[in-house]
């Protein structure tokens, strides 16, 4: 006689209070992966532990209804790097090969609206061990007034880990220490955190002339394995020393070929030798071999610091620099100074004046300068003054000063640039005074003080000048929140003071400052002047989508916002549904306009006005719309995924039931919900089993359940569940659920381990036996493996059925034996039957042992049944009683026989309370488990004043 339980939908009127089940997010990190976590921290949320380069694994757990979202993110040890943040839901962060500076606090944000969001942290150390680096440094000093003189010598041995390092220091193969010999000292300087140890030898020795080796070790933390550097330690040691074939400064002209030499003239060990150039890389087409640097046809862009050094890891490296100088010179400029004291802007006759020349050149102080007039050298007088340096300009520029100016001094000047007996091409600037030298004026055109574009279009600033000469016209921002100008510099220079922009965007808006330049022109205050750049862009409107859900007969209101815009206002809106123009009669929804929004009222939400909307806003720069779907339809259901234990197990089968539990979303929002349309596919599969589930009205916060069944072990169904009202069918959601192995105490469920999951229901090896148990199926079976042994798959005769076995293969050997143990279980029963299926087939079967260890006093292992030999290539079932005093665990032993042929196997193991069956049951046979029901179940915590009908059927 089988009696099943089911609750009728249609005679239970519940009603949940409140949020019901909503509940606000709850989180919890565990980590995964490739980790080596100390013991200690073995604790989810504590430190979580990995090698440099393994791949970094955490999962963000939740609980929560609605299902909280997940957002991954990091502080500490680079709190400016973010390496993963996602929105998913309760997964995982996973960062491959993972680098020491990704290690530090990281923090999963788990928030589903109820309530506050749930923040957990973990700090992440990543643990690594660099090669040691050992450098040799040496002290000669006086002791009693010259009588003799003492050497010492220092190895310094450096090294980057995590955790700190231990330093062990030998002496050929002998360990040395304080205690061991007089003549040494090890210790660990000031400030080095760990990373340095210092062997010191004191009174340098003949023995200790020798090789010492450096071992460093993380005593295997991460299976990190020891380093070590050797230095032999000889009476010639010494530290580098370096001298160059050229001096320290070399100028050349351009296109010649350079050759520099970096000369060894000490060093033991053989000091290594390298160029380097700064700034930057070395030239293209230079080639540094061993000492010797060429570079052919340099340019003046290969001037710069060239840098030889040398290292030997004794001392300090040795270093020497070259100065390459390549002759050039560029931007010639001029400039012309009023009377300074007398503070004048202009050039007057009586006055003092001076024109000032000026390049850019290296080497900057070689440059000669010449002065004409009127196509003649310059000649010196009283009146007329040619310096150098002058302190008020920049270095090394050329002045010409006229002293109290006549009318015989007008005339044009001309500035020559050259560097004396070299191939560099001279360079001049030409300056004309006369009564129309004047000092410059700055202006905006008519009309172009405000120049409005429109976004991705090009825009010209103008700014005229006038005078004579006609300086160049720099260009900056005002604001101050945009210092940069759109070509990324603070100031630009234009020639005829246009600035010209291309593909404007709307961040380029602002106040432009246009200023005379101070040379190429008067040496005066810069006169300035301002222009405004408007960029025009088309609107941006909230909301750009928006699902609108309201019951049948119910009116809408549609609103349209303009956010943003350059001209910020609307300047025409156009309503459409489903593509079709609307018009505004009065029999139709009107349209109202407003500046900034646009509003279309619907006065009944029916099935014929339902679907799209379509609202589109222009400013006269262009447009943007606002899309909205208008709809009965009822919102997805709301999965409910901390549903305890949701899997139940069947005995004698690979059938396993699920507890579907969920909420519906909103669902006073539209018409209430009357059923919804169930479909169960197993994934892999296209045939779905597709059921119709009647509800009364649902309330927000209620729970709903259904409990799936005859779902086949270990596979994974996709669940699609549809809500339907007067409307139609809603919104579907869907999920997929996995098989897991039960992991709790013994129950009168009677749960049964199929070790169908990875985790074999809390199942681990014993560390103290030999080999372990393996878990496998048909599929995953080796084709190599031993024939006559073994069983071809588990009871359920299916290829993807797993069982647990041990291979008795080689290197195992006669008595080995391999432990697997269960979960400890608290008795609180006197008796308790341990039901499991074995397959003991081979000429070498050895030994199937069942133990049961006690834990009232520390550990005692008894043994409660055992079984020897070949017993045929079918799987049978034992019953085992046992009456454990306290908490208990349960040990299936296998002992290896005489050889290869003894592989043992076992499947679907219960643990039950009270007392065995008398009469064995036949392992082939399948129990068919009863058939299952939808129910609907209020919120937990209100089962008790619920009058619940049940319908007992009886065969």
């Amino acid at each position: 006689m089988e009696v099943t339980c089911l609750l009728l939908l249609a005679l239970i009127p519940f009603h949940c209070r409140g949020q019901g089940v909503y509940a606000p997010a709850q989180a919890q990190i565990v980590h995964a992966g490739q980790a080596c976590v100390v013991k200690e921290d073995n604790i989810s949320e504590r430190v979580y532990t990995i090698r440099e380069g393994d791949t970094l694994v955490l999962q963000c757990l939740v609980t929560g209804h609605p299902r909280p979202q997940v957002r991954w993110t990091k502080t500490a040890g680079s709190a400016s790097d973010k390496f993963q943040e996602t929105s998913v839901f309760n997964e995982t962060l996973r960062i491959e090969r993972i680098a020491r500076t990704q290690g530090g606090r990281y923090y999963c944000k788990a928030e589903n609206g109820v309530g506050v969001p749930a923040i957990k942290s973990i700090r992440v150390d990543v643990q690594y061990l660099d090669e040691p680096v050992l450098t040799v440094h040496q002290t000669v000093s006086d002791v009693r007034g010259n009588f003799y003189q003492e050497k010492t010598v220092f190895l310094r041995c450096t090294v980057n880990s995590n955790p700190p390092a231990r330093f062990i220091w030998k002496r050929g193969s002998d360990t040395l220490s304080h205690s061991q010999d007089n003549g040494v000292d090890i210790y660990e300087p000031l400030y080095t955190q760990g990373e340095t140890k210092v062997l010191k030898l004191k009174n340098l020795r003949p023995q200790d002339y020798a090789s010492y080796t450096c071992q460093v070790s993380v005593r295997n933390v991460c299976g990190i394995p020891d380093k070590a550097i050797t230095f032999r330690l000889t009476n010639t040691t010494a530290p580098p020393a370096l001298k160059l074939s050229v001096n320290e400064t070399l100028v050349v002209n351009p296109g010649e070929n350079v050759t520099v030499q970096c000369l060894l003239t000490g060093g033991d060990p053989l000091p290594q030798l390298q160029w380097s150039h700064g700034p930057g890389p070395l030239p293209l087409g230079a080639l540094a071999q061993g000492g010797t640097l060429s570079i052919p046809s340099v340019q003046a862009r290969d001037s710069g610091y060239y840098n030889c050094t040398a290292t030997n890891n004794v001392g300090n490296p040795a270093k020497k620099t070259v100065n390459l100088l390549v002759r050039s010179m560029k931007n010639a400029t001029f400039q012309i100074t009023p009377d300074v004291i007398k503070e004048s802007e202009n050039i007057q006759l009586g006055q003092d004046l001076k024109l000032s020349c000026h390049v850019d050149a290296v080497p900057q102080e070689k440059v000669t300068y010449q002065w004409f007039k009127n196509s003649k050298p310059a000649r010196m007088s009283k009146r007329l003054l040619v310096t150098r340096n002058d302190p008020e300009l920049p270095a090394v520029t050329s002045s010409l000063e006229l002293i109290d100016l006549h009318f015989s001094d007008y005339g044009t000047y001309l500035c020559v640039a050259s560097f004396p007996g070299a191939p560099v091409p001279d360079l001049s600037v030409e300056v004309n005074i006369s009564s129309e030298t004047v000092p410059p004026t700055i202006s905006v055109p008519k009309g172009r003080a405000v120049v409005t574009v429109r976004e991705g279009s090009p825009a010209e600033l103008q700014c005229e000048v006038r005078g004579k000469p006609r300086p160049p016209v720099l260009w900056s921002r005002v604001d101050k929140e945009a210092a940069l100008l759109p070509s990324g510099l603070p100031l630009e220079e234009t020639p005829d003071g246009k600035l010209r922009l291309e593909r404007v965007s709307r961040d380029m808006s602002g106040t432009y400052r246009c200023q005379t330049a101070r040379y190429n022109g008067f040496n005066v205050r810069p006169r300035e002047a301002q222009v405004q750049l408007n960029v025009q862009f088309p609107p941006e409107v909230e909301p750009s989508s928006q699902d609108v859900r309201q019951a049948l007969g119910r009116p809408v209101l549609l609103r349209c916002s303009l956010l943003r815009g350059s001209p910020q206002r609307i300047a025409s809106a156009v309503w459409r549904f489903k593509g079709q123009l609307l018009s505004p009669p009065p029999s139709v929804p009107v349209a109202a306009e407003a500046p900034d929004h646009s509003e279309l009222r619907l006065d009944a939400v029916t099935r014929d006005s339902s679907g799209s909307y379509e609202c589109s806003v222009s400013n006269d720069v262009g447009s943007a719309a606002c899309l909205f779907q208008v709809s009965a339809k009822a919102y997805s259901p709301e999965f409910y995924f901390d549903t305890p234990n949701p899997t139940r197990s069947h005995k004698l089968s690979k059938n396993y039931s699920y507890v579907l539990q969920w909420t519906q979303r909103e669902p006073d929002t539209v018409d209430p919900v009357l059923n919804y349309r169930l479909s169960v596919r197993q994934l892999n599969q296209h045939n779905a089993m597709v059921k119709a589930i009647p509800v009364r009205r649902v309330e927000k916060g209620q729970l709903l359940e259904y409990i799936l069944s005859d779902l086949r072990v270990p596979h994974s169904y996709e669940v699609r569940l549809t809500p339907y009202t007067t409307y139609g069918a809603g919104d579907m959601a869907s999920r997929v659920i996995h098989y897991t192995e039960p992991i709790n105490s013994p129950s009168l469920s009677d749960n049964t381990c199929h070790f169908e999951d990875e985790k074999i229901c809390g199942y681990t090896q014993d560390l103290t036996d030999n080999f372990d148990w393996t878990r496998q199926n048909a599929l995953t079976q080796n084709p190599k493996r031993s024939p006559n042994t073994g069983p071809p798959t588990d009871i359920s005769g299916t290829p993807e059925g797993y069982y647990m076995f041990i291979e008795t293969s080689r290197p195992r050997e006669l008595g080995d034996r391999a432990r697997l143990v269960s979960p400890l279980y608290n008795a609180s029963a006197k008796f308790y039957c341990v039901s499991f299926f074995y397959h003991m087939y081979g000429k070498h079967i050895g030994s199937l042992n069942l133990l049961v260890r006690s834990r009232n006093k520390g550990a005692l292992d008894t043994h409660a049944w055992s079984l020897s030999g070949n017993k045929g290539n079918v799987w049978q079932q034992a019953h085992v009683p046992i009456n454990p005093s306290g908490p208990f665990q349960i040990i299936f032993e296998g002992v290896r026989g005489s050889g290869y042929l003894g592989d043992i196997a076992i499947d679907d193991v219960t643990l039950k309370k009270g007392e065995c069956p008398r009469k064995q049951m036949d392992p082939n046979k399948v129990v068919v488990m009863p058939g299952s029901g939808a129910r609907r179940q209020p919120c937990p915590q209100l089962w008790g004043p619920v009058a619940i009908f049940l319908l007992a059927l009886q065969r």
